[in-house]
């Protein structure tokens, strides 16, 4: 069984203040419709956060909807979509009775029946080739009920413990382990942030409380054969066993990310035990590139960048750390920027940092922002940021719940954004 791992799509993000990635991630899709028929891939896997919000564009329904009725064409006989912590459970199921006509398995939330999360799916000699736990991303509603007066340490057992114990009934399950005793590898996906895994600053973190990792890599039982995980957007193993793994992002989402290597993963199942991964390296269709330093470095790095490798113009986070008036760094950037606007652009404009407010040089890894730019779990861990850790920590599950809450009771009202 050929199967392929993909997740954190973010379908309809608007990069910045406002850039579309559409042209991006139509490439991206194009080419997954182009390696699953090369590779003869049977199943295809997306672990989540297929839109970037829960109230997708229609431009982004597009891209989704075109892209399974492509896959028909492709020879891959099943996918199986779950959904992430960006994605409506409400939105991804409405559509899942037709789609399951096509053998499209979708998984937007945790059904009321458990047994609706496992998939039995057939091989190419119509005998089973592939059992899948198709476990979306867990909210709290799906894994506990709160507790008055628990400590926060109380509650982070209790949400571990939870956690596992879903993966655990699952493993358990009569049908996954009568199909392992026929020889009948066991996939199951997973949309969290696991222990070990390294995340990016903001919202990739804050999914659970205090941004911290609740379940480990031995928190998933033995009967999975492989773990696909979705999340966070760097490619990754999680605590070391090859088996558990995030794909990562198709399409970098932020500067954070500019020097990730995008991939997908290829799964070579040759009956029950771990699989054979190979991981296939994305197209990446636009660069987001940092030009960070003094105003003549920040100027001659812009001057020689050459952006011939890409199809489109680069998006440049451009900030200089100078004495010099703001107004003569931007006008000196500015026009180093119109020499190369064939190949440059900077969404965010040029940030201007005083080389004396900052006493080390090399240390960049906060840099300044305006509100627009930031998500509203940087806006609040920015307001938490000098309280003792444990009230902070405290603060932001409070926060997390009820920003959940919102989200699922009217998600017209609730964009995920600080402006």
């Amino acid at each position: 069984m050929r199967v392929l791992h993909t997740a954190d799509w973010h379908l309809g993000q608007h990069f910045l203040t406002g850039q579309e990635r559409t042209t991006e991630q139509q490439a991206f899709l194009e080419w997954l419709l182009l390696t699953v028929k090369a590779e003869g891939i049977e199943v295809l896997v997306i672990a989540g956060d297929i839109f970037d919000t829960q109230t997708p564009s229609y431009t982004a329904q597009e891209l989704y909807y075109t892209f399974l009725v492509k896959m028909q064409a492709t020879g891959c006989r099943d996918i199986v979509v779950v959904g992430g912590n960006h994605d409506s459970p409400t939105m991804l199921n409405a559509s899942r009775q037709l789609l399951r006509q096509l053998r499209i398995h979708v998984v937007g939330g945790v059904p009321a029946d458990p047994a609706e999360q496992v998939l039995h799916l057939n091989g190419a000699d119509g005998r089973p080739g592939l059992v899948v736990c198709a476990v979306p991303f867990l909210r709290d509603r799906d894994i506990r009920l709160a507790v008055a007066g628990e400590t926060l340490d109380d509650r982070q057992i209790r949400i571990r413990q939870s956690i596992a114990g879903h993966y655990a009934a699952l493993a358990e399950c009569e049908a996954v382990m009568r199909q392992r005793e026929q020889d009948v590898p066991v996939l199951a996906t997973g949309h969290l942030y696991a222990a070990g895994g390294e995340a990016r600053e903001g919202a990739e973190r804050d999914v659970h409380i205090g941004g911290l990792g609740l379940i480990g890599a031995e928190h998933f039982p033995a009967a999975f054969d492989y773990v696909a995980l979705g999340h966070l957007h760097r490619p990754q193993v999680v605590g070391g066993r090859a088996h558990i793994r995030y794909s990562g992002s198709p399409v970098p989402l932020s500067f954070t990310e500019a020097d990730d290597k995008q991939q997908v993963l290829l799964l070579e199942f040759r009956g029950a035990g771990a699989p054979t991964i190979t991981s296939l390296p994305v197209p990446v269709t636009r660069r987001l590139q940092r030009f960070h330093g003094t105003l003549e470095e920040v100027e001659a790095d812009i001057l020689a960048y050459d952006n011939s490798a890409f199809q489109l113009v680069a998006w440049a986070d451009v900030l200089v750390r100078s004495d010099e008036a703001p107004a003569e760094v931007q006008r000196r950037v500015q026009a180093v920027l119109q020499l190369q606007k064939a190949q440059v652009l900077a969404p965010k404009g040029v940030r201007h940092q005083r080389a004396t407010e900052v006493p080390d040089l090399a240390d960049a890894t906060v840099p300044l922002a305006l509100l627009h730019e930031l998500t509203v779990d940087e806006v609040f861990g920015r307001r938490v940021a000098g309280l003792p850790p444990e009230r902070a920590a405290a603060l932001t599950a409070t926060f997390g719940e009820l920003r959940q809450l919102l989200a699922e009771s009217d998600p017209l009202a609730w964009g995920g954004t600080s402006d």
